[in-house]
């Protein structure tokens, strides 16, 4: 049997080693395709919100990944929901935001749930795509959102130790809670970080993804 064909759209070079650790320890089995757009991070933070023209860039990036043979995608750029939703609309292969599967885990588990971000325009995006689900569902569940100051400068800055670090320390301020969501990819590698004290478990985007994904193609 062919193997699936997975593209991985990232916005950020940090969101790939997060999503390539997932599949080899998850689905080995399958072949990855990255496809990075920088272009796509820098613009929305000068916009400060979605635009008709973002929307329309990420049906082109979708019909792209199409016409190059893609069985699903998987978009790791968590800021992006109400174009990565429309695009759904006009494909039919298996199309998941960077939250979707985590989203879905979240509301199956229920608790007390905090969920941290890094990027700032991911923060009121996810907690919109988060709702919508709830509403799609008939479910509600309580999310707190906490942003980590200083961690996405200092992955930038190449420094992945003081990123999760940060990370780490977040999540030792939140005990009170029963599940925390590390909201992006780049987040992921922090979840096992040897500082963190805490009995709740700890969710990551790339996890839950690829659990998803392997669901929908196998």
């Amino acid at each position: 049997m062919t193997a699936s064909r997975i593209f991985l759209v990232h916005a950020v070079d940090v969101s790939m080693a997060p999503a390539s650790t997932s599949f080899k320890q998850q689905w080995p089995e399958a072949s990855i395709i990255n496809v990075l757009e920088e272009s796509l991070a820098v613009d929305m933070l000068a916009d400060g919100k979605m635009t008709p023209r973002m929307i329309e860039r990420f049906s082109r990036l979708g019909q792209y990944c199409v016409d190059a043979g893609a069985d699903g995608i998987l978009f790791t750029c968590s800021a992006f929901g109400e174009a990565i939703n429309h695009l759904k609309t006009q494909q039919s292969i298996p199309i998941l935001t960077s939250n979707q599967a985590m989203f879905e885990e979240l509301l199956e588990r229920g608790g007390s749930i905090a969920m941290l971000t890094t990027f700032g325009p991911s923060r009121q995006t996810l907690r919109d795509e988060l709702t919508e689900m709830m509403r799609e569902k008939g479910v509600e569940v309580q999310v707190d959102s906490f942003m980590v100051e200083g961690a996405l400068d200092a992955l930038l800055a190449r420094d992945q130790a003081q990123h999760d670090l940060l990370i780490a320390e977040q999540i030792n301020r939140l005990s009170q809670y029963s599940t925390i969501v590390l909201g992006q990819f780049s987040m992921a590698a922090a979840a096992t970080h040897p500082a963190i004290r805490t009995q709740a478990r700890i969710l990551t985007t790339p996890d839950s993804a690829v659990r998803k994904l392997k669901q929908l193609l196998k």
